[in-house]
């Protein structure tokens, strides 16, 4: 019975391979928190990426002083792909708005979206954004530029997807710019009063 109880009290004051247990047991969180981190990261790479792109293409569409050729959106949507990552696909509308104080509500111009990838807004849906839109001066007009980014983390780390303008692993920019150098942009092939 002795000899048991030196063999137990042996057994529990010997601290060998405590090391090797402590890293089994920590080193997948070590890994996973790593993980996190790089596509934490990369998520709000991507995000300033496709936000930069998008302020980069309202920029250069309100210094325009000419009437816009019908290719000229699907221009600025090649640019923005030229601009964020390869792997990453890009869905652009640009549309021109005014605000009629006589109705009372923001009305749409033009819109056009490459390949149709996005539908056409028109007054009645450019009802659902107006919070988006500042408050503008009668007969002011803005450009909107809408743009969807797709973004597909490079490891899943079992966390749902987190809100800094990403929804369903798409990353949604909507950008409002005054045209700089002339009171309205029109674009070819509509009626431009």
């Amino acid at each position: 019975m002795k000899s048991l109880r030196n063999t137990l009290e042996r057994f529990s004051r010997d601290e060998s391979g405590t090391l090797m247990a402590e890293a089994l047991i920590v080193l997948p969180f070590m890994l996973w928190a790593y993980l996190a981190l790089f596509v934490y990261w990369d998520a709000y790479r991507a995000v300033n990426t496709a936000q930069k792109a998008a302020y980069t293409i309202s920029d250069m569409i309100s210094r325009e002083m000419v009437t816009l050729p019908t290719n000229y959106v699907t221009g600025m949507r090649d640019l923005m792909r030229y601009l964020i990552d390869k792997d990453q696909t890009v869905k652009l509308r640009v549309t021109s708005v005014t605000w009629s104080s006589a109705n009372a509500r923001f009305e749409v111009d033009w819109s056009r979206s490459p390949d149709n990838a996005m539908p056409q807004q028109t007054t009645t849906t450019i009802a659902t954004s107006a919070y988006r839109i500042p408050a503008m001066a009668d007969g002011d007009r803005v450009i909107i530029v809408d743009a969807e980014v797709s973004y597909h983390p490079a490891f899943d780390i079992g966390m749902p997807a987190f809100d800094v303008g990403m929804h369903d692993e798409v990353i949604k920019q909507f950008i409002v710019t005054r045209p700089r150098f002339i009171p309205k942009l029109c674009m070819t092939g509509v009626t431009c009063t």
